[in-house]
């Protein structure tokens, strides 16, 4: 599959996404196989790795004009773990995601340059704790097949960036508690809505 996918131009990479060959094709998000990370570092002596457990994302492809691409995903703030009970409570507090306030976080593409065969820079609005910045993501498709289980095309995405949470206003212990906060978007998607 590797091969295949180094084989083929970008345009023709995503045009393959298209379901139907016409136009922009929504895919469906697997939920049990995608995921959003980030860390943390600790006053320099460690990082610490958190998850969101409950995501959703909408993604559409136009097979003639794969640069206008459209993904967005929102995020359940509350949903936050690192793995440490005591913490994840302080980080749902309005020291952090202030989950009461703002249930949700959510990212929105605006444009999307191809870089590569496989690779793309998305450029989007991100929002948390009511506050919208633009962000850039470093995406990648990591394989575009049939799932071996189950033989359902499926499509695997990667998008790593990089987050400034002061940017926001979440600058509680900052930066003695790392200000900028590396992301990494894990999608498993099929075909159809």
């Amino acid at each position: 599959m590797r091969r295949l996918l180094n084989a083929l131009p970008a345009a023709a990479l995503f045009a393959a996404l298209s379901v139907s060959g016409a136009s922009a094709a929504p895919w469906t998000l697997d939920k049990s196989h995608s995921l959003v990370s980030f860390t943390v570092n600790h006053f320099g002596f460690s990082d610490t790795l958190g998850v969101f457990r409950t995501l959703d994302a909408q993604v559409e492809y136009d097979p003639e004009a794969p640069t206008e691409a459209k993904v967005s995903f929102e995020i359940d703030a509350a949903s936050v773990e690192t793995f440490f009970a005591a913490r994840d409570e302080h980080l749902r507090t309005a020291d952090f995601f202030n989950v009461e306030k703002f249930p949700k976080i959510s990212f929105v593409s605006k444009s999307i340059e191809m870089t590569g065969d496989e690779t793309a820079k998305i450029t989007g609005d991100v929002t948390l704790l009511g506050q919208t910045h633009e962000e850039v993501f470093e995406a990648r498709i990591l394989q575009l097949g049939p799932n071996p289980a189950s033989q359902t095309e499926t499509l695997g995405v990667e998008a790593t960036g990089v987050i400034d949470r002061t940017k926001y206003g979440m600058s509680t212990y900052a930066p003695a508690i790392g200000a900028e906060i590396p992301v990494r978007v894990s999608l498993e998607l099929t075909p159809g809505s």
